[in-house]
């Protein structure tokens, strides 16, 4: 590894999180976001809210210390500093793109790309262990995130976030879509999952999409009529020689999921600070931009 680019790479994150080039688009921004708008116009444009909720969730701060980030920063080269209910309302009511439309994507260069798809559990609560145990306070349920992942580039292309009872498999032909619908020239060629995404269902959508399934049969899997020609190809290559068959499809890359979570929850930690459902996906919407941003640099 080149350190010395690598070191650079992060130093250059803090240009994402206190970039106030936003201020040099303000009122051209406003205008925009203001045309045709009933009731009292906007006073702050969206990019600037959006900054503010990238440091917001880089350095886990509530929205009043958000508040002082900008008077911090900005003081001075701004009309005014927005209030942090302001921030708060506006941040939970943007149209949060996970892909950076600031830079060209490198892996929609490519028209043949191999995305792996997996979930985590997210905490929507930061209560410490011995609170729990102490005083038995009984679990909140869980966030799970699903997403789809470029395995060369280890960016996030498409992401969903659902409560706990979300099966896997019932998200997998959404993240494929969501990918399929966001730009025309790309070609999904081979998709890695583990066995919970494995189904006639979806061997089915990802054959009907053209992509070629890479996915971990169940052991008691058998060959049937009835099974899709991907599944019982795959239960026939894995029963013969699992290594042999996991070396064939580069199934290790599977793992790159793994090291995406990773870095999300040791970058914006493991839970989440919003109470309201919808805004915990919110939340979780701008952490996976804020990683694609970093990943990009």
């Amino acid at each position: 590894m080149n350190w010395s680019s690598y070191n650079q790479s992060l130093v250059r994150r803090g240009e994402i999180l206190l970039g106030f080039d936003v201020i040099d688009n303000w009122d051209i921004e406003l205008k925009e976001i203001n045309k045709d708008k009933i009731g009292e116009p906007f006073q702050y444009p969206n990019t600037f809210l959006l900054l503010l909720g990238y440091a917001k969730a880089y350095f886990h701060l509530p929205y009043r210390q958000t508040e002082g980030i900008a008077q911090g920063h900005a003081k001075g080269k701004i009309p005014s500093i927005p209030h942090y209910t302001t921030i708060n309302r506006r941040i939970n009511r943007l149209d949060i793109k996970i892909k950076d439309t600031d830079n060209k994507d490198k892996e929609f260069e490519d028209q043949y790309i191999v995305i792996a798809i997996d979930s985590t559990g997210i905490k929507v609560t930061n209560r410490g262990q011995w609170i729990r145990d102490k005083w038995n306070v009984r679990t909140k349920g869980y966030l799970k995130i699903h997403i789809a992942v470029n395995v060369k580039t280890k960016k996030i292309l498409s992401i969903k976030v659902t409560d706990e009872h979300a099966h896997d498999s019932k998200m997998l032909p959404e993240l494929v879509d969501e990918i399929i619908d966001s730009d025309s020239i790309t070609t999904i060629g081979k998709l890695l999952a583990d066995g919970a995404y494995e189904g006639n269902d979806i061997f089915r959508c990802l054959a009907d999409n053209g992509i070629l399934p890479c996915i971990k049969v169940r052991r008691n899997a058998r060959v049937k009529k009835t099974n899709h020609i991907f599944r019982n190809l795959s239960v026939i290559f894995q029963k013969n020689n699992l290594q042999e068959w996991k070396d064939s499809v580069s199934y290790g890359k599977r793992w790159i999921a793994e090291t995406v979570f990773s870095c999300i929850k040791r970058t914006f930690g493991e839970y989440v600070y919003s109470v309201i459902l919808k805004n915990m996906i919110q939340e979780m919407m701008l952490k996976a931009s804020l990683y694609n941003k970093m990943i990009s640099i």
